[in-house]
């Protein structure tokens, strides 16, 4: 069952590496939130979009947001990653599948390889409340979220 807009966001407690944990609860009252589901660290449409955001963070700042990339990838994978590519925000490790599961943005199986349990790529808005206000979950791992959309709806929260 998709998540829809209005509704309570799942949830979650995500390492970015082994000592830095981040729980979405925690930002309730004061930061609205951008959640960026990818599925995997390194490959190409992977690697653009989350440079894209480190290119333009200055405008998801001034909004207010929290910007999370989050992948089933392992912690030391995402930090060798985020290293590289010099990511400006973090990188959470969903390696158990609970928060892709708990989104419903999950493939069966990814690109014809056979691997299961990878996360769709996806964007999801969680305002201040801990309400979805953005939701899109794609099908295509080539495709883009659409970031003019999220850029209009989080200009748009207080």
């Amino acid at each position: 069952m998709s998540l829809q807009l209005g509704q309570s966001a799942p949830d979650f407690k995500l390492y970015a590496n082994m000592n830095e944990q981040f729980c979405l609860s925690d930002f309730k009252g004061t930061k609205n939130v951008l959640l960026l589901f990818f599925p995997q660290a390194f490959t190409g449409v992977c690697t653009k979009e989350l440079c894209s955001i480190r290119d333009n963070i200055s405008q998801y700042n001034n909004t207010n947001a929290q910007v999370f990339g989050i992948s089933v990838d392992s912690v030391f994978t995402l930090a060798k990653f985020k290293e590289e590519q010099q990511l400006n925000f973090p990188l959470l490790s969903d390696f158990n599948k609970e928060a892709s599961t708990n989104y419903d943005c999950m493939y069966d199986s990814f690109t014809g390889m056979g691997m299961k349990g990878v996360s769709k790529r996806s964007a999801f808005i969680v305002d201040k409340e801990g309400l979805i206000q953005y939701a899109e979950v794609l099908e295509s791992a080539g495709d883009l979220p659409n970031f003019d959309a999220i850029n209009e709806v989080l200009n748009r929260l207080p």
